[in-house]
């Protein structure tokens, strides 16, 4: 399918100019791919599974052709700029679970808390949130009921269309819930926007709105484990919902541990289990018996070449001493590595705490070297069976983006926060989870604190991009109650400003909108 890319701006976005000329955009960072594909392609049935294809795609990969070439995002390199290696950026190395050793642009500003308006990656991030809105906006506008009715998709192509209408509309809710807890008081644009600047949206209203619309979303999709994998159903709205109601005291300040409960529950009780071996989770092909997994980005090594994903999850993790054969790749990029603050929180006998130690320091002294710090092993590009991925570059392992385990840590937060949720059945959670962390019942504990807990979502989700959510919802993440290496750019830690608990909103976009106004602190 052709695509047309534009250099424009969200504004640009917004009033419809798709116009192949840069002339009066040259400033502005956003190059979306834009469905410049007419009606027609909505009046043939058999045209749905890639249009619909395209929103996924949007999370998986940064660009149009392998590799990410032809980015969708102006002035960075398409594989930095696909979503999930930017939301690790944002989610993980600003924490005590990641630092990165590489000097591109700004990169490094991102653990020493320092990030500006002006930071690339930051503004990738941003703009990347929005292309994938403006995809998803499009499928919405086309299969409203009376463009369905209009094109004439009738019987059971019309009941699919309607499921996957409902898809695009998780989708986009996903990644507004992106932007909400990243960015907070956001401009706003649906399928409804155009000709007009888009207008600012609070935080409150905008955690009203991803609220309506997973809700909404919910009753189009389909039941849990009855769509095709890699494709959102119920039970991946039930667990978003029960995220955004967890952290609803940080977006707006009111309380929804009883919401929770109640989405946690719904999804506990969809028929999900923890996979028995952990590291299988994150094995190149933990497609095959996961029955954990709630919903994947999916990645194969020959339909989907992008150095995001889990290629630069791999990669990145590998340096040093380490033989990038062990892994299923080629050759490593000695990059990420973790802290001692989250070396220190795995006992011995936790399967989860795998970390590479030869030639690695516990200690870092300089960020740049790939030696400071312990390697971390969290993906691989080798199969259950111990046989390599279909390409020792591209990576086939998938993102667990949402899964079973973290399901069962917010039901136990929730109740711990005053839910109304079984606190045994909380604690029981939280054992199953430990169970197979240690192979046998010695990690089981006997109680639950709010601490452990937090702790406890580091373990288990380490890497699975939410440790910065869960340290603001704990209020550590700008404070002095935790420090960790290199936090404030001090080599033992030191708190930051709190207007860092969000990023701030990309300086060209105050230019071309003034509608929009920066966060504190900017």
């Amino acid at each position: 399918m052709r695509k047309y890319i534009n250099q424009i701006s969200i504004v640009v976005l917004s009033l419809g100019l798709l116009s192949s000329s840069t002339g009066c955009t040259d400033d502005l960072r956003q190059e979306p791919i834009t469905e410049l594909t007419g009606a027609s392609l909505y009046k043939d049935f058999t045209n749905y599974n890639h249009l619909l294809a395209k929103l996924y795609g949007g999370i998986a990969v940064g660009g149009q052709s392998g590799g990410d070439g032809n980015g969708d995002i102006a002035d960075i390199d398409g594989g930095f700029s696909s979503y999930t290696r930017l939301l690790f950026t944002l989610q993980e190395i600003t924490t005590d679970e990641a630092v990165i050793g590489w000097n591109d642009g700004t990169l490094p500003e991102f653990h020493k808390m320092s990030w500006t308006a002006a930071n690339e990656f930051n503004n990738a991030m941003y703009y990347r949130l929005y292309t994938e809105i403006s995809f998803c906006n499009e499928f919405i506008k086309n299969t409203t009921d009376e463009k369905l009715s209009s094109n004439g998709i009738l019987g059971a192509n019309l009941e699919e269309a309607k499921a996957m209408r409902g898809e695009a509309r998780f989708l986009r809710a996903q990644t507004y819930y992106h932007l909400l807890d990243l960015y907070g008081n956001v401009a706003f644009v649906d399928e409804s926007t155009f000709g007009t600047l888009p207008q600012q949206i609070s935080r409150a209203e905008l955690f009203n709105y991803v609220e309506q619309e997973l809700l909404l979303a919910a009753n189009e999709m389909k039941d849990p484990h009855t769509n095709a994998y890699g494709r959102a159903d119920k039970a991946a709205a039930w667990t978003l919902l029960a995220k955004l109601y967890l952290n609803a005291p940080v977006y707006n300040g009111s309380n929804h541990n009883n919401d929770v409960v109640t989405y946690c529950t719904k999804v506990i009780q969809a028929g999900y289990s923890l996979v028995p071996n952990y590291e299988n989770l994150f094995l190149a092909d933990n497609n095959v018996g996961n029955t954990e997994v709630i919903l994947p980005i999916v990645y194969d090594g020959v339909n989907t070449q992008t150095n995001g994903g889990t290629t630069y999850m791999v990669h990145a993790a590998i340096g040093g001493t380490m033989d990038p054969a062990e892994f299923g790749v080629n050759g490593g990029w000695g990059g990420l590595r973790v802290t001692k603050s989250f070396v220190q929180k795995f006992e011995s006998g936790d399967k989860r705490g795998r970390f590479y130690t030869d030639g690695q320091s516990l200690e870092i002294n300089d960020l740049g070297s790939f030696t400071d710090g312990y390697a971390f092993i969290k993906y691989k590009n080798i199969t259950q069976n111990g046989t390599p991925g279909l390409d020792n570059n591209w990576v086939d392992a998938d993102i667990q983006m949402y899964r079973l385990s973290d399901v069962y840590l917010m039901y136990a937060e929730a109740v711990l926060r005053g839910g109304n949720g079984s606190m045994s059945e909380a604690l029981s959670y939280v054992n199953k989870i430990r169970e197979r962390a240690y192979g046998n019942t010695s990690g089981n504990v006997s109680s639950l604190t709010l601490d452990f807990i937090l702790d406890e979502r580091s373990r288990e989700l380490s890497w699975e991009m939410t440790r910065r959510t869960d340290l603001i919802r704990f209020g550590k993440f700008t404070t002095s109650t935790y420090l960790w290496p290199w936090k404030g750019n001090i080599k033992n830690g030191t708190a930051v400003p709190d207007y860092r608990n969000l990023f701030p909103i990309p300086s060209n976009e105050l230019v071309v909108n003034p509608n929009l106004k920066q966060n504190t602190g900017y």
